[in-house]
C-alpha cells in the first residue's frame, strides 16, 4: 500500500482549507449514488493503491476503510476526477449496505418535494 499520491494527480486536485476533497461512490453498473465521503491525498493514494475505497472521516479525525468494520465493502473499479478536480468519482462494487443506517444508498431516506419556483 502506497500513502503517497502521484505528483501529477495531487497537481490536479482542489481541496478545501481542510485539504479535503469531496469523493461520490457510485454503483459502476448501475450508476446509482451510494454516498458521499471525503478524502485528502492520503486516502486517494490508498484507494488507488488497494481498490478498496478509503476515506478520511471528519467525525473520527480518522481514515476508514469502508467495510473494514461493517463487511459492506467497496471494491473500486475506477476513480475519475471531475473536469475541475474538485470532486472524485469513485466507482465501486459495493458489498452490502454503502449506509451507515444499513440502507443500500445513504440516498434512500428524505424525497424532498420540487415546487415551481415564485416568480416575481
Amino acid at each position: 500500500m502506497t500513502d503517497q499520491l502521484a505528483p501529477d494527480v495531487a497537481a490536479r486536485l482542489k481541496r478545501t482549507s481542510d485539504g479535503l476533497v469531496p469523493a461520490v461512490a457510485q454503483q459502476h453498473d448501475t450508476g446509482e449514488v451510494l454516498m458521499l465521503g471525503w478524502m485528502d491525498d492520503t486516502a486517494l493514494a490508498r484507494t488507488l493503491s488497494t481498490g478498496r475505497a478509503t476515506y478520511w472521516s471528519r467525525s473520527r479525525g480518522e481514515y476508514w476503510v469502508k467495510g473494514d468494520t461493517s463487511g459492506h465493502v467497496q471494491h473500486v473499479v475506477e476513480v475519475r476526477l471531475d473536469c475541475d478536480g474538485d470532486t472524485i468519482l469513485v466507482k465501486v462494487d459495493q458489498v452490502g449496505a454503502a449506509c451507515h443506517t444499513g440502507e443500500h444508498t445513504c440516498f434512500d431516506a428524505d424525497l424532498l418535494p420540487l415546487g415551481a419556483p415564485e416568480r416575481g
